[in-house]
């Protein structure tokens, strides 16, 4: 690997390359991934203008969702007998990572807890996210060091945005034995029968989905997607809106609101660390 380049909006990004395959990382915004491409077909959608626009979440590419997925209750969670803030899908795809390592298919990028970081998440820790690609497949591995005196709550998602065309979307199927899930939309559980991802919009929490993995297939002429991701991923959301080329297929290791629940968080005990892995194979 050369180093950087200047790419969306001129933000250094670097490019992981192994045979017919390139993915692109901008560190500075998030440790986003941008583009995933298998011999020149976008896996991967994304809305340039929102990677541009640095007061914009970020809508494509594989947002990382630290320390909590998803959106706590009011925001707040407790913590040490005080009551802390934190935005829907935390801060990781927000801040800068650090570059550690970038060779021709691996890149190593760091976050390590600062004054921001403890005023909304009281612990002390490293992250480092490790990109590698062999063939097809690209591993996100993500390693977490306690660096507090007190156990440390890991709440852990991945927000991939599959490039699927809307004229697809009835013919795209995402891989599940999930019977029971909450419907974000209406804000209530309810038995799961399948996806109609042609609806307008579709946020479904499957609550069951028992494999660590799935297959997502996006319809005629585009290849399909098959994930996978260590056991500590215990739920699995599904999100798209009509009229939008994607459909989103997002590991978490626990349902929305666990900072606040407490239900499924892991936790790191001090001094200590814990990997968890993520594979996209196209």
């Amino acid at each position: 690997m050369s180093g950087p380049f200047p790419g969306i909006a001129g933000l250094d990004t670097y490019a992981l390359e192994d045979g017919g395959c390139r993915v692109e990382v901008i560190p500075t915004r998030g440790a986003l991934v941008t583009r995933m491409a298998v011999d020149g077909e976008d896996v991967l959608y994304l809305d340039e203008s929102t990677v541009a626009d640095l007061t914009k979440s970020v809508r494509g590419g594989i947002p990382v969702l630290f320390p909590n997925a998803g959106p706590l209750p009011g925001d707040t969670y407790p913590a040490d007998r005080k009551a802390y803030s934190l935005p829907q899908h935390g801060f990781a795809r927000k801040l800068p990572w650090t570059v550690r390592q970038a060779e021709e298919s691996l890149l190593v990028l760091g976050l390590t807890s600062s004054e921001e970081t403890l005023r909304q998440y009281p612990w002390a820790f490293d992250a480092q996210l490790a990109f590698s690609l062999a063939g097809r497949r690209l591993t996100l591995d993500f390693d977490l060091e306690n660096r507090d005196t007190r156990p440390l709550p890991l709440h852990l998602g991945y927000h991939p945005y599959f490039r699927v065309p809307q004229g697809q979307k009835a013919q795209a199927r995402v891989e599940t034995d999930a019977t029971h899930a909450w419907d974000n939309r209406a804000k209530h559980e309810v038995p799961f029968t399948g996806l109609d991802l042609t609806a307008q919009e579709v946020d479904m929490h499957l609550r069951d989905h028992s494999a660590p993995g799935t297959v997502l297939e996006r319809g005629p002429g585009l290849s399909p997607v098959k994930l996978s991701w260590s056991g500590e991923f215990r739920m699995l959301v599904v999100w798209t809106l009509t009229g939008k080329d994607f459909v989103c297929v997002e590991p978490w290791t626990a349902a929305a609101g666990a900072l606040a629940t407490g239900e499924g968080l892991i936790h790191v005990a001090p001094g200590e660390r814990v990997s968890l892995a993520f594979d996209i194979e196209a």
